[in-house]
């Protein structure tokens, strides 16, 4: 068969028979439930299914369309890089992986400009965590201090720091040093902490435990225990940063300087990237040859990242994330509904607490939500965990609210 010149190949298979579940099961491995729908295509914060039905995303792929779906720029972008160079190796660099690393770096250490900052760059957040695992060895020390309720990823590294025990037990006895405190207990963790300890890991909000805020001074009593003990401080903001809770790091917003950053979700906007960034001492540590990637910091991958970040700054994402954000809370709180317990979160991750006859049936209303056509996750059985796109609109952010008792109500039935 042959193809005129310049005229494009489709490869993608044709006369596809629609994919039922047992399809599905056939020839993925069973690592995840059965998938709710088959979606097709998506515009903002729009998707469609295979069936043509729309649903209105206000989780964003768990937190990562940060832009929605085919943001014109991310688009455009992903074209006219992968017409340049989309891999090379570390062995080489590119221009734009430079300039990633230097704007993450700057944004790090915003609080400490005078603070050396460097960047790993990897694809994904469990990734990132690994990097910073093995950081925290350089210390000369091994014992890591975790929270209860926390989640860091699922690779062996990443699980080793993540309390949940469904995830964990199946794969004991898993890497490190690793014991728990009580997120939001500061006299635990002084306890817990001390001259061998290499690192204190945490999320500024738990997002996979439900939403869970510390806190009020938490994070700024965690950076006094680690300055007492020497101890890394170590903030995993693959959920939290890049905009989603109104500041490109809810740490560094808080004025809190963290030692070591990790970072994914919404820096790539649906591409895979992530990144491990070391502050002050931190920044030293790794030596050539110490960690490496073969994807991460491609030049594709970067180029997306920097168009990320542009967007968000030039469309002034990080104010409409906290207006929205704000909208969003008032609107849930001022339905008054005997389901709803209060809102917590930052920004545009919030959890909607559920109570009475509905605190153990989140996933109901999620289900509801779906056959509404929002989309919505129950991390928990009390929680609703919303997490839309940073370009979500004022009249989809109504929509939601107005619709909202009805789901609750078809939820208890």
């Amino acid at each position: 068969m042959t193809n005129p010149e310049n005229a494009p190949v489709d490869h993608a298979p044709q006369n596809l028979a629609p994919a039922q579940p047992s399809r599905y099961r056939r020839v993925l491995m069973h690592t995840f439930p059965e998938p709710a729908q088959i979606l097709e295509r998506g515009e903002g914060c729009w998707v469609w299914s295979r069936g043509g039905t729309r649903y209105l995303d206000l989780f964003s792929g768990i937190a990562v369309n940060s832009l929605g779906h085919a943001h014109p720029d991310i688009v455009a972008a992903i074209g006219r890089q992968a017409g340049l160079l989309m891999h090379v190796s570390n062995l080489f660099t590119t221009d734009v992986q430079v300039a990633l690393a230097e704007r993450l770096s700057t944004m790090a250490s915003e609080l400490n400009p005078t603070l050396p900052a460097r960047t790993f760059l990897c694809n994904s957040g469990t990734e990132a965590n690994e990097a910073a695992f093995k950081l925290t060895r350089l210390t000369g020390r091994t014992k890591i201090v975790a929270m209860e309720g926390s989640f860091h990823g699922r690779t062996m590294g990443a699980l080793a720091l993540t309390h949940t025990p469904k995830y964990r037990t199946p794969f004991e006895p898993l890497p490190g040093e690793v014991s728990f405190v009580p997120y939001g207990d500061l006299a635990a963790l002084a306890a817990a902490v001390d001259d061998q300890t290499a690192a204190v890991v945490l999320e500024p909000i738990q997002g996979e435990n439900g939403v869970v805020v510390p806190p009020e001074g938490y994070l700024a009593g965690v950076r006094e225990v680690c300055d007492r003990t020497g101890a890394l401080m170590w903030v995993d903001e693959v959920q939290t940063g890049i905009g989603r809770c109104g500041s490109w790091l809810l740490s560094v917003g808080q004025g809190v300087q963290p030692d070591v950053i990790t970072l994914a979700k919404g820096l790539g906007a649906g591409f895979p990237v992530g990144a491990c960034i070391g502050v002050g001492r931190a920044a030293e540590l790794f030596e050539p040859g110490a960690h490496g990637t073969t994807f991460g910091g491609n030049p594709l991958a970067a180029t997306v990242a920097l168009t990320t970040l542009a967007v968000i700054d030039e469309d002034g994402l990080l104010v409409a994330a906290r207006e929205r954000g704000a909208q969003l809370r008032e609107g849930v709180l001022a339905l008054q509904h005997p389901g709803i317990a209060g809102v917590r979160g930052a920004g545009l991750l919030l959890g909607i607490e559920l109570t009475g006859e509905w605190a153990e049936r989140g996933s109901a209303v999620a289900a509801a939500a779906l056959a509404a056509g929002f989309i919505i996750n129950a991390p928990r059985p009390s929680v609703l965990r919303l997490a839309p796109s940073l370009v979500v609109t004022p009249e989809q952010i109504d929509s939601f609210v107005t619709a909202l008792p009805d789901l609750l109500d078809a939820a208890r039935g």
